[in-house]
């Protein structure tokens, strides 16, 4: 299921994907995080696979369906997908929902 900010891809949200038999998000990030991310959870995040125009690289992959220790924090999530909109949204949305904030 694909979610977008205007036209641009925000996030995946994955059920089985391929068969993998997880549940994932996979959300655009600034360069560096997924690497940082990955290297220092690799159970609750991934690297997704790039397709073959090149989309998905550099992209983050976080396991929806962990638990114990390595349990969701939701708010991790929703802080995840805010940085992912703020990563891809068109400069006047990102403002918008700056000013709302305040």
């Amino acid at each position: 299921m694909l979610f977008r900010a205007r036209r641009r891809p925000l996030y995946y949200y994955h059920d089985n994907h391929n068969g993998d038999g997880r549940i994932s998000l996979w959300c655009p990030v600034p360069p560096g995080v997924q690497e940082e991310m990955v290297s220092a959870e690799p159970i609750r995040f991934f690297a997704p696979p790039t397709s073959a125009s090149g989309v998905f690289s550099g992209w983050l992959g976080v396991y929806l369906d962990t638990s114990g220790t390595h349990k969701i924090d939701w708010g991790e999530i929703v802080a995840i997908i805010e940085d992912a909109y703020r990563h891809v949204a068109p400069k006047a949305l990102v403002t918008a929902l700056d000013n709302k904030s305040c």
